[in-house]
């Protein structure tokens, strides 16, 4: 990050109230079609846009500008896909098709980018997200008409498992995903006339097809729900997925091994190898406190392999909040959450905690993911993993959170 994005990043006191994020005041709120800011549309595109008015202009504010990229991997582009499933989803009650054509895709595409920009969203949005006109057509899947769809599939079985999600025990017992696996893979067989088939055989040369065809059923999910309802349970199934994996980049570590191999004879020059190397790390994305969690894990992993035994989070006094972007730290909830646009503070969003939680150093055994442990460990206001009691955690986080705005 350059001294250009540097400047925008504030220097927190942990003693001190948080601030707003963005040291500079926003523009009033803006609305969608004003006259400063009308998108040039097509005028070729089949989607309702007035349906989903408000999820568009929450889709700009978490897409915003410059924080577009800072946000991506947990707000902005979730939320984005989110909407193209819902807008696709709420048009097919009129149009019967759960998929647009490659040409209406195009036209599409591109008046929702324009819709968003003359809201405040980044420029380069669909950049950002990988978001392609392919991406709001069928793909693979050989069924997007609604009535061959709900034809193939037990559609009140679907909808009675994803109506209504509850985000945390969801990610753990995944009641719905498997749902939509299931109607995925029905109607992504069924072109393969392998129905009866065993699924074990016919899933993995279907994977790209079942993949797309998973887009048809949230699509259509979203047709059977109103579009704030959608927005959080796509959201929630989206999450799932977001806070399995560390999205960070890690780089050569060829100097902190060199500084904290073996026996550590110079613990100064070992943590300064480990503040240079975090330093780096902090200047990627926010992240959530679970994708904190999995990159110390990934991290220590990473040093354990080049021979670092000792627990050098412990000795350099390596916190969770040191993965995420800037040095005094902001981790996002590991719930579902939206950045917010106020006219005097700017744009803001939740961090869900901003203590000094330590980093776990790994063990060195076959480490499961922290997904998969069937027990809850709690740090403060931080659940990890899968438990009976994982809900009663989750909220406590939310409600412990901490807002940049406030």
């Amino acid at each position: 990050m350059d001294r250009r994005l540097d400047a925008f990043l504030p220097e927190i006191s942990p003693n001190a109230a948080p601030q707003p994020f963005l040291p500079i005041l926003a523009p009033s709120p803006l609305q969608p079609f004003t006259n400063s800011s009308i998108p040039k549309l097509s005028g070729l595109c089949t989607l309702n846009f007035t349906a989903a008015e408000s999820l568009m202009s929450m889709t700009s504010i978490d897409c915003w500008a410059f924080f577009a990229p800072l946000l991506a991997n947990v707000i902005c582009c979730p939320q984005l896909e989110a909407t193209l499933a819902i807008l696709i989803g709420q048009s097919s009650k009129e149009t019967k098709v759960l998929a647009l054509n490659g040409t209406i895709s195009k036209h599409c595409l591109s008046d929702i980018e324009q819709i968003l920009i003359g809201q405040g969203a980044a420029a380069n949005v669909k950049r950002i997200c990988s978001i392609h006109p392919s991406n709001l057509t069928e793909g693979s899947c050989p069924v997007k008409d609604v009535n061959e769809f709900e034809s193939t599939v037990d559609s009140s079985k679907l909808l009675a498992a994803c109506e209504k999600i509850d985000p945390v025990k969801e990610c753990c017992d995944q009641v719905c995903q498997n749902a939509i696996s299931e109607a995925a893979t029905r109607i992504a067989l069924k072109a393969s006339e392998i129905l009866s088939m065993d699924r074990t055989h016919g899933l993995p040369q279907h994977s790209t097809s079942v993949n797309d065809c998973k887009n048809i059923v949230l699509r259509w999910l979203a047709s059977k729900l109103d579009p704030s309802h959608a927005k959080e349970v796509l959201r929630g199934l989206s999450n799932c997925n977001v806070n399995k994996v560390c999205p960070l980049v890690f780089p050569d570590m060829s100097h902190v091994a060199k500084g904290c191999g073996n026996v550590i004879s110079n613990t100064t020059g070992c943590c300064s190898a480990m503040d240079s190397y975090v330093s780096h790390l902090q200047k990627q994305s926010l992240i959530t406190n679970l994708q904190a969690l999995d990159c110390a894990r990934t991290l220590g992993m990473k040093l354990q392999k080049s021979n670092i035994t000792r627990d050098v989070y412990s000795l350099c006094h390596i916190s969770l909040k040191d993965f995420s972007l800037q040095e005094s730290g902001c981790l996002l909830p590991s719930l579902p959450s939206d950045a917010t646009l106020d006219k005097s503070s700017g744009i803001s969003f939740i961090c869900d905690l901003n203590d000094n939680i330590p980093a776990p150093w790994p063990l060195r055994l076959n480490y499961q993911h922290h997904h998969a442990i069937k027990v809850c460990l709690t740090y403060d206001s931080i659940f990890i993993g899968c438990c009976e009691n994982s809900s009663t955690s989750a909220a406590a986080s939310a409600q412990s959170g901490k807002n940049y705005a406030d």
